[in-house]
Order: structure tokens, then sequence, then C-alpha cells
């Protein structure tokens, strides 16, 4: 196996077998204080893919932030082959505040590519892709649901490019979406560069989420494994992705308290009930229907609703009955509680 080559980041070069903070000069702050993107870089002993992984694109969705922190505590890394970019915090901004949004309120995931001479969001964009994005052969970004809304782990990715649906097949998702490309993103601007990337999305903002948490983990080395970056390991019990066909959010049909709405993972026929919603004096109630059968993926939180507020949002399959089951498998492998994703197994022993 041939040897890897040292890897510069910045003023930084990283020698093989070797890991390295790095830290990129975002901003200047009005306090006279200078704002950096910390960047862990394990350059492996053996030459292989470089893959970058981040989180908190917006500042307030935090299972990546733990999903990496995990990451890099791995003593699987030892045997790397290439180079892991971990950016566990991309919107710095956001994330000391909380926030989704940078300080100008943009949203940093419609400002890729970026510039170096325009707004934060763009110049905040234009360091990432330029030191980290553009060095990477593969990328994964984490995400989460918005405040007061809760996504099932998915992963979002362009299916039709092959060498994508590849790792996202890898990844171990219980559903995958074939997603179009919004402009400014961070996956529209890694496909432009030709740079197979995943988004994972799972749990809500602000809130750590363990089932989200540790099958992030295990997909991350599961992608790791399948590009070679990382040793290959017995056969573990696996759940099988289903892609989804579309989706579509289920909205209030009437404004009021929401009652009785399904979780996350279920189920649901054309037609069926799946929520209320009714007036605070108990005398007005509707139904809250399902348009078409399918899995929801994503649900608010929140148990006030005006008109057209988006409730539940469900993925559509050929085959409901195969997505249900494929939900049911990857609950019982990553839930903590049924004891089933050990250590030894996302180290590969």
């Amino acid at each position: 196996m041939k040897g890897n080559a040292p890897f510069t980041l910045g003023k930084v070069t990283v020698e093989p077998g070797a890991r390295a903070n790095v830290s990129l000069p975002v901003a200047q702050l009005y306090t006279s204080t200078s704002l950096h993107m910390q960047v862990q870089v394990v350059n492996g002993r053996r030459a292989g893919p470089i893959m970058f992984v981040s989180a908190a694109v917006h500042g307030d969705e935090l299972n990546g932030v733990e999903i990496i922190r995990r990451l890099l505590k791995m003593k699987t890394l030892n045997a790397l082959r290439g180079t892991l970019l971990a950016v566990p915090v991309v919107n710095i901004h956001g994330f000391l505040d909380q926030s989704r949004y940078l300080p100008d309120r943009r949203d940093l995931n419609r400002s890729f590519p970026g510039s170096a001479g325009g707004s934060i969001a763009a110049r905040l964009a234009h360091t990432f892709v330029e030191h980290v994005v553009l060095k990477a052969n593969y990328g994964i970004d984490l995400h989460t649901g918005a405040i007061d809304r809760a996504n099932l782990p998915q992963v979002r990715a362009n299916l039709d490019d092959e060498a994508t649906r590849d790792i996202a097949m890898a990844f171990g998702a219980p559903v995958l979406i074939n997603a179009a490309m919004r402009q400014g993103s961070l996956r529209a601007c890694a496909a432009e560069n030709g740079i197979p990337m995943l988004v994972y999305e799972a749990g809500e903002a602000l809130r750590f989420d363990e089932i989200s948490i540790r099958a992030g983990l295990r997909g991350i080395m599961r992608v790791m494994r399948r590009v070679g970056m990382l040793p290959g390991k017995r056969r573990a019990r696996e759940s099988r992705p289903v892609i989804a066909r579309s989706t579509s959010w289920m909205r209030a049909p009437t404004s009021g308290i929401v009652t009785g709405m399904v979780g996350l993972g279920r189920s649901v026929r054309k037609g069926e009930v799946i929520g209320k919603v009714s007036d605070p004096l108990g005398e007005l109630e509707t139904d809250i229907l399902a348009r078409f059968d399918g899995i929801v993926i994503g649900r608010s939180k929140l148990p006030l609703a005006h008109e057209g507020d988006a409730l539940l949002h469900v993925a559509a399959f050929s085959n409901v009955g195969q997505a249900e089951d494929a939900v049911e498998e990857f609950t019982a492998i990553h839930d903590p509680a049924l004891g089933r994703v050990v250590e030894s197994e996302l180290l590969g022993t």
C-alpha cells in the first residue's frame, strides 16, 4: 500500500500518521477580536481518499457537532487511509448565538460558494469551500430539523449520480431522498465541483438525540469503509434503506391547538386521521388527514398552529410496507435502550 503524503491546510502541514487542529481565520469582530473556524486534520499513514465531515452550517443544529466529537475519538482512525477533514462548527457566529442564521440574518446554506470580499455569509462560505471542500474527494454534511421540528434520520443526496448513490446506500439511514439541488447550498456547490456529498438530517435544533447521533456516527464510519478509508469489518446486522419517490408536508386545515399527531417513522395511509386541530374551548375539532400513503419523516413539535402551518412531513414510497420495515430495523439497531450498537461494532472489532 502506497504511503500517504503530507497534507497542508492553511499554514499547517500535517505529516502522514499525525493529526493537527488548524484555525482558519474567518472574520474580525467589532470587539477587536478575531473569529476562526476550527478544522481537525487526521492524515493517515497510507494513501487514500480525502473526506470532509462538517456540522453546524446552521448554528443551532447540534447533533452533528457531537457526532464529529465522537468520530474523532474513534481508535479505528489510527488505521485511516487518506485524510479526514473534520469541521464540527462551520457557522461559528450562529453557534455562539444558538441561531440558525448569521448576524446579517443570511442562511449560510444559501450562500455557497461565497466570495472573499462579500458579506459575512459570503466570506464564511468562501473560507470553507476554498480550504476544505475543494480539497476533498467526498463530503458528509450533518444537519437536524429546525427549531420545534424533528426529523427522522434520513439522507438527502443526488441519487442520480452513481458515486453519490453508492455512498448514500452505504450510510445506512432508513430513508434516502433524491433531493433536488438548491441554489447556494453546500451540496449544490460540491456537485458543481464533482464532489459526491451527502446531507444527513436527524433530530431537532438545539437538542441532542442519541439515536440520531449513534446512527450518524455509524453511517460516517460505513461510508469511510466503503470508499477505502478504513479497513473492512465483519458483516453486522444492517438496515436496508428505501428511496422516497416524493415528500410533502401535511398542513393545518385551520388554526388552533394541535393534538394527537402521529410520531416520526409511523406509516400512514391516504385518508387516515393523523392529528387534530381544535379551538381552545374544545367546541370545534378538525381532522388532519393524510393525502397519500407514506412514512412520517418530519414533524412539528409545537402544540399551536395557524391555518396552513406545516405539521407533518410525509415521504411517499412505492412500497410503504418495505419502508416501514426499514424504519423498524433501523430503530432496532440504533436504539440505545435495546443495546444493539456497541462500541466494538463501531470500531469494527
